[in-house]
């Protein structure tokens, strides 16, 4: 047992702030029965600081941190949570801390702890060590590849898209229900295809096996086989004390599979989450793993509700418990905070987008110069293009943004590029990584590059059967520099991350003549040579950046402006967890929320109503709903009037009236004005004029 403190009154300190709800779930099981414990955490209601004090807790009292296994939603908040923790422990430890909470070391996402683990026990379940990951759109790549092969992209009628292939394909897997069911509920258009995509999927597995990749739900359904088998299972269950997981209404059938595994008694098992704020179904999500857990560990569950609300003022939490109480399920909870200032929610109309546009920032400018930064206001919307208009006006008026929820920074070509030189080094049998580079090089086409994966797949010395290869014609002295740089990586690979410089320089000459903007490109180069420098190996840097790539080139290449404030634009998927003092939400409207294509079913709408929820509850002290009447039809603004008029959200029936403002923009025009307007002579009469012309 671990000596924390020779005072017995220190422990008691880092406590005390904490709430009776927060302290129940931070000390539940802690030196008594370690039984399963559900956290229903509201929006702003703590529940990172909750999780970080119940981590140290257990540490301070004993608890082995390499035996503790967290995992959250993305691994930048592990590591925010890992130094939380360590900031508490070290109120009690002292300089013990930073050693103790360093022995943290399996804090991570789902994906990212599959596989470390499915390394660890690769050697038992038939797998090389040195696998490759595919990102998902490497992935679609790949199934494309597959289904040309198999001759599905000449059918008579069309054939899905890979991408459409690919998510059929992880639905099946994350949601565990057979191609059929899938079929039925997400993708009826596919149903008559069902043969031909069992068909496909079978050799799409074979295909990554024999490459020796795994793709993002490879990580969790090996994960899932290996737990069910009695040996493993017992190992893998024995390897950690406690089991923590953060958003756990955001986590799929088989990611709960796996906790069930890991502890079939739920003893040392702790969730946290909130059902309120599930709104990840088309990730194969299920609020059901929530909502079914007390009943699954029925009776030894405990559940601990955190309704205390740090973050949102009194209106604001009222006008967004109203809209989640018309929920169909849910667990009883109202968000209580004793901010009782503020107005109420404003609930704005507007005649079209591009008024919508111009709402929004007079409102952010306005802020500003009451002395609100740029980045302590947000504006959300439920896709990323319905920011389109407003990213025109922020333009014209100068004012810096920063989108998150559109591109990310590794869908960016030179950068896959550049990725997919570090993964063919690393994995030679990678054929999509070999695919893309090998086509870099002057006078190499597919039939070409096809060719010498073909021969490379069947060498067991992939890297020296390169090297034995002729030239392709056409490629001049491209050729040598590529065979010496591959060559060069494969055996430096503990020369990291000047390999990655190695790898950027030779790609470099191609950028140029790929791309014409290729100094901006190179820019961003640089930054990922940066970003490596914090990785200890290329396998690391490799795994990480694909599990957990960047939400926006901001987000770890800098702010993509010369200027220190910058507001934030967000979908709303992407601004979960977050907050700003104020919060704009545009298109509060059916057919955007809820979404024209998420109203195929009840639980479809309920999820929808939720992701309302989300967008408010981001709201410390400023919230704005803005309502266009209308919506010119895509690509008719310029050309004519052509448009469709548009509905409050059913979210925001009248009867919720009472707790938001309701008010127009622009404001109608006073009377006088009016008058002085109308009482204006006719300088210029051109309908005369027209008529005059055909007289």
């Amino acid at each position: 047992m671990l000596a924390v403190s020779d005072s017995p009154l220190a422990p008691a300190a880092y406590l005390e702030k904490l709430n009776p709800e927060q302290r129940l779930a931070v000390e539940h099981g802690v030196g008594a029965a370690n039984g399963p414990l559900l956290v229903i955490a509201g929006a702003g209601s703590g529940k990172t600081n909750t999780l970080a004090h119940r981590v140290a807790h257990l540490i301070v009292n004993g608890a082995d941190p390499r035996r503790i296994l967290l995992m959250t939603f993305s691994r930048r908040a592990a590591a925010e949570m890992t130094r939380r923790v360590e900031r508490i422990c070290r109120q009690v430890m002292g300089e013990k801390a930073e050693a103790m909470t360093g022995a943290l070391n399996w804090a991570g996402t789902f994906h990212g702890i599959g596989a470390r683990l499915i390394r660890d026990y690769a050697d038992q379940i038939g797998l090389d060590p040195a696998f490759t990951i595919h990102d998902r759109e490497d992935s679609a790549d790949l199934m494309n590849l597959v289904r040309h092969e198999l001759g599905f992209s000449r059918t008579e009628t069309r054939f899905p898209t890979k991408g459409t292939c690919l998510a059929i394909y992880s639905r099946c897997v994350n949601a565990q229900q057979p191609i059929e069911e899938v079929l039925a509920r997400v993708f009826p258009w596919c149903t008559s295809w069902a043969k031909e995509l069992k068909q496909l999927f079978g050799l799409y597995v074979e295909a990554k096996q024999k490459q020796n990749v795994l793709d993002y739900d490879d990580l969790l359904l090996y994960w899932a086989q290996m737990a069910g088998d009695g040996a493993i299972a017992a190992d893998l269950g024995n390897r950690f004390d406690h089991v923590l997981v953060d958003e756990y209404q955001d986590t799929n059938r088989l990611q709960s599979s796996i906790l069930l595994a890991l502890k079939p008694d739920g003893a040392g098992l702790t969730v946290v989450g909130d059902d309120a704020q599930s709104i990840y179904s088309f990730r194969a999500a299920t609020v059901r793993n929530i909502l079914d857990f007390p009943a699954h560990f029925a009776p030894a569950a405990r559940i601990v509700t955190l309704d205390r609300n740090y973050r949102s003022t009194l209106p604001i939490l009222t006008a967004a418990n109203a809209v989640i109480e018309k929920a169909s399920e849910r667990f009883t909870k109202n968000l209580w905070t004793d901010r009782d200032s503020g107005g109420k929610p404003a609930l704005v109309s507007v005649r079209d987008e591009a008024d919508q546009a111009r709402y929004v920032v007079d409102r952010i400018l306005e802020n500003r110069e009451t002395g609100a930064l740029l980045k302590q206001q947000a504006v959300l919307f439920r896709t990323s293009s319905h920011s389109g208009q407003l990213e025109v006006e922020l333009t014209r008026r100068t004012i810096p943004f920063v989108k998150f929820g559109g591109l990310k920074f590794l869908d960016a070509a030179h950068v896959k590029d550049l990725l997919a030189v570090l993964r063919f080094a690393e994995n030679p049998r990678d054929r999509v990584a070999g695919f893309r580079i090998l086509q870099l090089l002057p006078g190499v086409g597919p039939s070409s590059a096809q060719r010498i994966l073909d021969v490379m797949a069947a060498a067991p010395n992939p890297i020296a059967t390169l090297a034995d290869l002729p030239a392709p014609p056409r490629s001049g002295d491209e050729w040598p520099a590529f065979v010496s740089l591959m060559a060069t990586l494969k055996a430096d690979r503990a020369d990291w991350p000047a390999s990655l410089g190695l790898a950027r320089r030779w790609y470099e000459p191609h950028l140029e003549r790929i791309h014409e903007d290729a100094l901006t490109r190179q820019a961003d180069l640089l930054q990922l040579e940066q970003i490596a420098s914090g990785y200890q190996s290329r396998e690391k840097f490799l795994t990480e950046l694909t599990l957990d790539p960047p939400d926006a080139t901001s987000d770890q290449a800098g702010v993509p402006t010369l200027d220190e404030d910058y507001l934030i634009l967000s979908t709303i998927h992407s601004a979960k967890g977050q907050e700003w003092k104020s919060v704009y939400v545009l298109n509060v409207v059916d057919g955007a929320i809820p979404s024209d294509l998420g109203t195929g079913s009840p639980d479809e709408i309920e999820e929808e109503r939720r992701l309302l929820y989300v967008a408010m509850t981001r709201a410390k002290d400023d919230l704005h709903l803005i309502v266009p009447q209308k919506f010119f039809v895509h690509g008719q603004h310029s050309k004519g009037d052509k448009h469709v008029y548009a509905n409050r959200t059913r979210f925001i029936p009248r009867e919720l009236g009472d707790h938001f403002e309701w008010t127009s923009w622009p404001p109608p025009a006073r009377a006088g004005e009016t008058a002085v307007a109308a009482s204006q002579p006719v300088r210029l009469d051109i309908g005369a004029r027209l008529r005059d012309m055909w007289s």
